[in-house]
């Protein structure tokens, strides 16, 4: 929760003046990097945990279960182990507890910061997992992993939102989201190759490879200006106001920037944040700030993205095609992020969120009757 955002538009609806610079679409892209981390970590865990000699080392005994259902209709219960569980889920947990600490660093040191701490984090997380001896490796890998994509998380959307001029608000910041699907599209793409690799150590690549995305974001981080409204919650004003007109292309920011320290002061002025947050006042925006992810997620599709070579070898697929498919879901993923990007600012994200659920839908009910018909035949 770092105060001062996202602020509305001047009434009218025109929003603030200012073009999509060069600098600031540059700059955006470089942020929006963060997204890898997290996409390359949701594609790479569901494919090497389907990798036999992966399975075989860390695992045996889900690795001698899958060798035990080779051929029985029974075989979705075969990556069924609590230790193996912890080891996927280990991950958000960090994350979920990271995301607390990563909004006081974000609001007290800038945007900046947390995201070179995402970053940090995550490289010792790839480091540790592709060196893994033994499961707490892993574990404490899967850790860092986690604490790194939490600060990531929180800070970089904040960022984009701060950055982008109004009007180009969506898209820039759906550029994170397109980030994430081309890190799931790689991680898939790399655990289909690397599973090729004879020796069974492939594995170590997948996993080390993590550490390439951390580096691009790291790299960024350094590079990337403080957005104003960090300076203005830090009290640099003068600068703050440079940065705005450096950002904006226009001399002419007295409005948005008079606008941001209004909401700098109004949120240093709340004292018990979290408690205000349940007032009556506030209990719409708190309504749909919960219902909208939580709907999100149930709809399973993070489900899908994680495990898709895992789902797609326990309905019967080899382990390449397994993981072939995962590359195809991952593709199409990817290509549909860029027809949000370009009808979100101009078809306004409302019918993002109807279209995108007529069509989660709409595949659901062939699916269902699908599985329907093969229970009723079986």
């Amino acid at each position: 929760m770092a105060g001062g955002g996202v602020i509305a538009p001047p009434p009218g609806g025109k929003g603030y003046p200012g073009e999509l610079t060069k600098k600031v679409l540059v700059t955006c892209i470089v942020a929006a990097m963060g997204g890898l981390i997290f996409g390359y970590d949701i594609g790479i865990s569901g494919g090497v945990t389907s990798m036999s000699p992966f399975l075989k080392k860390f695992f045996p005994k889900v690795y001698k279960k899958q060798e035990d259902v080779v051929g029985s209709s029974d075989s979705y219960c075969k990556f069924n182990s609590p230790i193996l569980t912890m080891f996927t889920s280990s991950l958000y947990l960090a994350a979920l507890v990271a995301s607390f600490l990563a909004s006081t660093v974000t609001r007290k040191f800038g945007r900046r910061i947390s995201m070179l701490a995402g970053g940090l984090l995550f490289c010792a997380g790839a480091i540790v997992n592709a060196s893994a001896k033994n499961v707490f490796m892993l574990i404490l890998g899967r850790i860092f992993l986690g604490v790194g994509i939490g600060f990531a998380n929180q800070s970089v959307p904040l960022y984009l939102s701060e950055m982008a001029p109004y009007k180009y608000r969506g898209a820039l910041n759906i550029v994170f989201q397109l980030s994430i699907t081309i890190g799931i599209l790689a991680a898939n793409l790399l655990n289909y190759f690397f599973a090729q690799i004879k020796g069974g150590w492939g594995w170590r690549l997948s996993l080390g490879g993590a550490v390439v995305p951390a580096l691009i974001f790291i790299i960024g981080s350094l590079s990337l200006p403080d957005t104003p409204n960090s300076l203005i919650e830090r009290g640099e004003r003068e600068e703050a106001r440079e940065r705005l007109q450096s950002i904006r292309g226009n001399v002419n920011v007295d409005e948005e920037f008079n606008d941001l320290v209004k909401a700098s002061e109004q949120s240093t002025a709340i004292k018990h944040p979290w408690i205000n947050l349940l007032e009556r006042k506030h209990r719409p925006q708190l309504t749909f700030a919960i219902c909208i992810p939580f709907f999100q997620q149930l709809t399973g599709m993070n489900v899908i993205m994680f495990y898709a070579p895992v789902l797609f070898k326990t309905i019967g697929f080899g382990s390449n095609a397994s993981l072939m498919s995962a590359v195809i879901t991952g593709l199409v993923n990817c290509l549909s992020t860029l027809v949000s990007i370009a009808t979100v600012d101009k078809y306004g994200r409302r019918n993002l969120f109807l279209s995108g659920g007529l069509q989660m839908l709409f595949c659901q009910v062939p699916l269902q009757n699908l599985q329907l018909f093969k229970n009723s035949v079986l």
